[in-house]
């Protein structure tokens, strides 16, 4: 039994006529860069989340992006992030003008480590950017006291957390802004790219908005130096049809991740992601813990279990930032992690069954691995 990864398919096939109708309606308005489709999706998409407001961009790379420049943060600033994310998080932060200043993450939720934030902060700071990773949200009331004492703006990195809950309340709507990717294979997914930045600051979505749209307040007039990152109206049309489903595709990844829980618990070997007491785990990933991990990753390939890898360098580490000369040993946690995290098949639509196939088959690489001499 082949187990892919990840399977798009299963997903939009079931959706395929709702969402053909979408797309033909959008093409009927020809209204396909901003307009009417991405504004239905925007008040839907706050409402799901629990903001007043959402802005629909063209990736979550803009949508932290934007969220830095309009509240003015730029050359000679830093901007506090950890450096287990995806690049676009610290990519964001120097596009701006800023500098990445990185707080290694938890052991347990791989998400920021609060306790060690305030002695990263210095006269530069201007924001921090948790990110909420795999799909757990980060400790956020340890970390909003410490950004609440510094004066500083706290922006969430929700790309992967679509759902995903803290003390009741979704990501993206505790610090000033959320940030939100909905590159395919996220939990709420586009045919294509997208993104949107959440808030309940007015001030703060209007100039958004004008950044945005070129800088224009309205058209061709320009108060500011701006960028085309708008969202498309068919993407707009798609994801406001995908969002109905959001919620339940959540619960069958939950009820996925549980089953591999039960069967992996005894296995000695390995961590099993950990679900905060505080969270509501959405799991866009099920990333586990392995020795050995690129050894395990191709025999599972080898037997037709696909598995990733997310992340194999930590942002410090990359090339990129090198001038930040944070080498090996700078963020422990980070690179433990890096070098163990192997991710399990997750997707709304996985068979019990083929949780139970990638379940053996893993147990069997790591067993037969411990064997060797």
């Amino acid at each position: 039994m082949h187990v892919p990864f990840l399977d798009l398919r299963a997903q939009n096939d079931p959706l395929r006529a709702e969402i053909m109708a979408a797309i033909g309606d959008v093409i009927d308005k020809s209204t396909f860069a901003g307009g009417p489709f991405v504004s239905a999706f925007e008040e839907d998409f706050a409402k799901f989340c629990g903001s007043k407001y959402a802005i629909g961009l063209g990736s979550g790379t803009e949508a932290l992006w934007l969220v830095l420049l309009a509240l003015g943060i730029g050359q000679g600033d830093e901007v506090i992030t950890v450096p287990s994310t995806f690049m676009a998080t610290a990519e964001a932060i120097t596009y701006a003008g800023a500098t990445p200043v990185f707080v290694d993450i938890e052991d347990q939720t791989y998400t920021l480590d609060p306790l060690k934030l305030s002695s990263a902060i210095t006269s530069r700071t201007k924001a921090i950017i948790p990110v909420h990773l795999f799909g757990q949200m980060a400790d956020m009331d340890p970390i909003m006291a410490v950004a609440h004492e510094h004066k500083l703006p706290v922006i969430e990195d929700a790309c992967q957390a679509h759902g995903a809950t803290y003390k009741g309340r979704r990501a993206g709507t505790i610090g000033i802004a959320g940030c939100f990717s909905f590159y395919p294979g996220k939990n709420l997914g586009a045919f294509g790219e997208a993104g949107a930045v959440t808030t309940n600051d007015a001030e703060l979505k209007k100039r958004i908005e004008i950044f945005r749209d070129h800088g224009q307040a309205k058209k061709y007039f320009h108060d500011a130096i701006g960028w085309n990152c708008r969202m498309d109206g068919i993407q707009g049309a798609i994801l406001r049809v995908k969002l109905k489903y959001l919620a339940k595709g959540n619960e069958m990844r939950r009820a996925h991740a549980d089953q591999y829980n039960r069967e992996l618990n005894q296995v000695s070997e390995m961590v099993t992601p950990k679900e905060a007491k505080y969270a509501q785990h959405v799991y866009h990933l099920y990333p586990v813990r392995v020795q050995n991990r690129d050894e395990v990753l191709t025999g599972l390939q080898k037997k037709g279990v696909g598995c990733a890898i997310h992340y194999p360098i930590p942002v410090h580490l990359q090339k990129a930032y090198e001038q930040l000369r944070k080498g090996p040993g700078s963020f422990p946690v980070a690179e433990k992690c890096a070098n163990e995290f192997l991710s399990l098949p997750m997707f709304p639509e996985l068979l019990p069954e083929q949780v139970t196939r990638v379940v053996e088959e893993l147990k069997a690489e790591i067993h037969a691995l411990h064997r060797k001499p």
